[in-house]
């Protein structure tokens, strides 16, 4: 039976939960999620799953920082003046604001406190420091990297 490998374009069901057992994410009721294996659009840990994985199998994997959402990192949390914000935004704490980094990609960030007229913002991902328990079902290699010649 084959098996997915990197290069393949792959369709999973999934349900992602924290160690408390809380779940986060799921395709639960919708469409499988697609990607392509080795593309570096999902989580690190979570491709390095679903390879060698066959049509029909599941598996559950437990996914550790380094390989999710990573550490956290207090050089991604940031003070800035309120004057520094559009006019039109009323900050208030736990909004989510995007940012433009130094590279031009919007980063998400979000607001963690607000003192006087400073408001730090934090960048790190919410998931940061957490181990991710995943549940995953193979549903088809749409498109294989050897049938297709490449």
């Amino acid at each position: 039976m084959a098996q997915a490998k990197i290069g393949d374009i792959v369709l999973v069901h999934y349900s992602g939960k924290l160690d408390t057992g809380v779940l986060f994410d799921t395709s639960e009721g919708s469409d499988p999620l697609q990607f392509e294996l080795g593309c570096s659009c999902l989580i690190l840990g979570f491709e390095e799953a679903v390879v060698g994985m066959s049509p029909g199998e599941s598996k559950t994997v437990h996914i550790p920082p380094e390989k999710a959402y990573g550490r956290y990192r207090d050089d991604r949390v940031f003070k800035i003046d309120r004057k520094d914000l559009p006019e039109e935004i009323v900050p208030a704490e736990g909004m989510t604001l995007e940012v433009s980094a130094s590279n031009g990609v919007m980063v998400p960030v979000q607001i963690t406190e607000i003192v006087g007229s400073t408001i730090t913002l934090d960048a790190n991902h919410p998931l940061s420091e957490q181990i991710l328990t995943f549940e995953i079902k193979l549903v088809e290699i749409a498109k294989s990297q050897e049938a297709s010649g490449q």
